[in-house]
């Protein structure tokens, strides 16, 4: 049995591009900090500032994340992939990747703490794992997850901007003045 998939171009829902930008706020910032305390010579105080900040952002966001992939997964209708051209086939690619790296980023994050998950100084969660090297392990796997993710969003960035230039308005359909109840489309 083949599985198929039909895209409208209507709007996405007000709850949609919401949760839409909420992501690409919190995703664009943890990845930023997080590269550039890594990649810089910064003081161990601005390391530890971003590092709790970070972790307690993004075990803060997960709920919203799996709010979000459900979202996509029930609004994407299964019917008609032949019918999607070249384009169409690989965009579906990139952000079914994207939602998949993101999961694998969150993941890696929880599973490569050495230590207790302090979110905003008000919940403390247990460390999952206290063996070193697989602590080590997901550390590595976080920072090339990290790094694919990045990668997929210059993609991503760049798919819109090409979008805006041909006049397909992808912008205004994932605003907040235009979202309006969409289905079986994937952002």
């Amino acid at each position: 049995m083949l599985i198929e998939l039909k895209m409208t171009v209507s709007g996405y829902s007000r709850q949609r591009v919401l949760l839409h930008w909420l992501s690409a706020a919190v995703i664009l910032w943890t990845l930023l900090s997080g590269f550039y305390v890594a990649g810089f010579k910064v003081s161990a105080h601005i390391k530890e500032t971003v590092a709790f900040f970070n972790v307690s952002l993004t075990t803060v966001f997960m709920p919203f994340y799996v709010w979000r992939l459900f979202l996509f997964f029930t609004h994407t209708r299964f019917s008609g992939m032949r019918s999607l051209s070249l384009f169409e086939v690989l965009a579906l690619f990139v952000h079914t990747s994207i939602y998949l790296t993101v999961g694998a980023v969150l993941v890696t994050g929880v599973l490569m703490m050495d230590r207790p998950i302090n979110v905003f100084g008000v919940v403390e969660i247990a460390q999952p794992l206290s063996n070193p090297r697989l602590i080590e392990l997901f550390v590595t796997v976080h920072t090339g997850a990290c790094v694919v993710l990045s990668l997929l969003l210059a993609a991503h960035v760049g798919a819109v901007v090409v979008h805006e230039a041909c006049n397909h308005r992808v912008l205004r359909r994932m605003s907040l003045r235009c979202g309006k109840p969409a289905s079986g489309r994937f952002e």
